[in-house]
């Protein structure tokens, strides 16, 4: 009789094997059935001894329990976005920047598919898969460890060289996967996605392991990390690497010894892109060396050895049935096409954004005419232009009360949207909770779009205000909402009240009133009161506030709902009042400086406070004005401008030598 442990160990080698075989090579040895025997054997035994099961079996790919939301982890090292070219002048233009930053020296190219999915990162200790983190904002992303495990070409064990290490790829839908999940959808009267892009974006994210299991996704790597940095000395050995241990790697690839070669490999698939199995949006070059790579470093956003070579947008001529109008946050009315459904890129498309009324009288466009519409990566549909005039043309109008409350609609002078100017405009309400809730604003974590739609929906909430009277009972009763999470949310809409002034009044929608006009009026006026009462020139006076600024401050506080509104957040406990930081006759006083880079020990918005509390001041872009640029790692085109300008650049230890001062 065998032994457990070597058949349970002989097993797993034997499906990890035939997994690769069919997820990743596209070769398959065995029956779908024979395969499931195995599954089934391992499982028994599995069961028999539970002393035998690892969290790395493959019968461990999906879990049991539903999670109740994702937490944030920062990334090894920033997953930056590239830089687009957009022609084959654009491309060569990038061509002659490498080749002028690297003083002539040779070097070559990788050409790889640009895959339209979901950017992730997956971690590995010893061989074994560890963690999965979304690419979120670059710095900081979503741990979906549990969703990503069920992605069957990830493998969960490798054979590596490498003790730690981290791949980092895209998850992507393929076209077959994407059409029977619309099917199913419109089987069960659920709207369809529309694209693959936000199927597998959406498929990653869900709440339970099952529904990501079941959506057939494919994830394929594209650079091999220890530590944050490239693991080998070139980027096609690190492809070769990966695809060694196991990895899904996209075979279409190639290394170029020059420009021209990189051209001809996008123009060749250009021709064939839909012809494979998934979208592709372009083709992302690299310069292969790494130590070249350093060599050109980055800008503030980008690397400067890589880009994005984006195909041009696909088009398509339909009709226009009828225009709807929606309702934003600031309540700007923004009409929208429905079209007769035309299929671009494989993808159904049946409504374009129209931008406003100014935007529909430079078309030309009335009910019924014929257009063109374009369409290029998740970019919302837009209509180019009037290709034919309809037989039975209707102009459109923008309504004078709001589709969704009957409120009143005005145009401003000046201005090309028109807007609902009831503050509790349902269509208002859901995108000012969810503003008033993001990071950078009051950010209470866990409030999104699902849990807004059922508050407002659901009469919870009438206004933001009503946010701190929820407690863990009434939010429990909500759709995959557990206690814990339930929990959770109320901790962190009380942890909210702690904000600052500049956050609240940010919080509030005011138009023109950002994060960094809200700072200047609180450091100006010390109190919303004083805010709220001051006059259009005294509003001025405050640093960066304009007349158009001034006049948007005075109508809200004007408008009646609005301070009541502001009353119950005061009863709520939110901050009111602001001990101003910046010091008049500090060390820095009249100087103004611009942040760039990453520092060796403070953050930006420690600098940030630093100057400012010792009376200088921080602007976001260069000019004749300002006096220094502090600049850390990966400075960026800032760092350029200040030496075109022949400004100051100064160090962290710099700076904190004159603070001392």
């Amino acid at each position: 009789m065998k032994n457990p442990a070597r058949e349970i160990a002989e097993l797993r080698d034997e499906l990890r094997r035939h997994e690769h075989l069919y997820y990743v090579l596209d070769k398959p040895e065995i029956t779908d059935g024979e395969y499931d025997a195995m599954m089934r054997r391992l499982k028994a035994l599995e069961e028999e001894h539970p002393e035998l099961a690892t969290p790395d079996s493959p019968t461990q790919r999906v879990g049991g329990k539903p999670r109740e939301g994702f937490t944030k982890v920062r990334h090894s090292s920033s997953m930056l976005s590239l830089d687009n070219a957009l022609n084959e002048e654009e491309l060569r233009d990038f061509d002659r920047r490498v080749s002028e930053l690297l003083h002539g020296a040779p070097y070559e190219y990788v050409a790889e598919l640009k895959m339209d999915g979901l950017s992730m990162a997956a971690l590995f200790e010893a061989g074994r898969f560890k963690q999965a983190i979304t690419r979120g904002d670059g710095t900081v992303g979503e741990d979906v460890t549990e969703n990503a495990r069920t992605i069957r070409s990830l493998p969960l064990v490798v054979k590596s060289g490498l003790d730690t290490f981290e791949v980092r790829g895209e998850c992507v839908m393929n076209r077959r996967a994407f059409e029977r999940l619309n099917a199913e959808r419109d089987e069960k009267g659920l709207s369809r996605f529309a694209n693959p892009r936000n199927a597998a974006a959406g498929s990653l994210r869900v709440l339970e392991p099952q529904v990501t299991a079941s959506r057939s996704l494919d994830y394929y790597t594209y650079f091999l990390l220890r530590d944050g940095k490239p693991a080998f000395d070139s980027h096609w050995q690190s492809l070769d690497e990966m695809a060694r241990m196991g990895f899904k790697v996209n075979s279409y690839r190639k290394r170029c010894t020059g420009v021209g070669e990189v051209i001809e490999f996008c123009v060749h698939w250009e021709a064939r892109r839909e012809q494979l199995p998934y979208e592709i949006d372009g083709v992302v070059v690299k310069v292969d060396s790494v130590e070249q790579q350093r060599a050109l470093g980055f800008t503030a956003k980008a690397p400067r050895w890589a880009i994005a070579y984006k195909y041009p947008a696909r088009q398509a001529i339909t009709s226009v049935e009828d225009i709807d109008v929606q309702v934003g946050r600031t309540g700007a009315l923004t009409p929208v096409a429905n079209l007769k459904p035309v299929e671009v890129g494989g993808v159904t498309v049946s409504r374009a954004t129209l931008h406003n009324e100014d935007e529909i009288a430079r078309l030309g466009l009335a009910i019924g005419d014929e257009v063109v519409i374009e369409r290029s990566g998740d970019v919302i549909p837009k209509v180019v232009r009037v290709s034919a005039l309809g037989s039975y043309r209707r102009p459109f109008s923008m309504p004078a009360k709001c589709p969704v409350c009957g409120g009143k609609v005005v145009r401003e002078e000046g201005e090309a949207a028109s807007r609902c100017i009831n503050l509790n405009c349902p269509a208002r309400l859901k995108e000012s909770i969810l503003h008033f809730a993001s990071r950078g604003v009051m950010n209470i974590d866990g409030m999104g779009d699902a849990l807004v739609d059922q508050l407002v929906d659901r009469g919870l909430v009438h206004n933001v205000a009503d946010l701190y009277s929820l407690d863990i009972g009434t939010l429990t009763g909500l759709e995959r909402m557990g206690p814990k999470s339930a929990a959770n949310v109320v901790h962190n809409i009380a942890k909210s009240k702690m904000a600052p002034l500049p956050r609240v009044l940010a919080s509030l929608g005011i138009r023109f009133v950002g994060e960094r006009t809200a700072v200047f009026l609180a450091e100006h006026f010390g109190s919303l009161d004083g805010i709220a009462s001051a006059s259009l020139e005294e509003l001025q006076s405050a640093e960066e506030v304009g007349p158009k600024v001034a006049e948007s401050i005075l109508l809200f506080f004007r408008e009646p709902l609005n301070r009541d509104l502001i009353e119950r957040l005061r009863a709520a406990g939110l901050t009111f009042t602001h001990e101003k930081k910046r010091a008049s006759g500090g060390p820095l006083t009249g100087l103004t400086f611009v942040l760039t880079g990453t520092l060796p020990t403070l953050s930006r918005d420690e600098a940030k406070s630093l100057i400012e509390s010792a009376g200088g001041k921080v602007v976001g872009a260069v000019s004749k004005k300002t006096n220094f640029v502090l600049a850390g790692a990966d400075a960026g085109s800032k760092l350029d401008k200040a030496t075109e300008l022949g400004i100051e650049v100064i160090s962290e230890d710099n700076l904190l030598t004159m603070l001392a001062v």
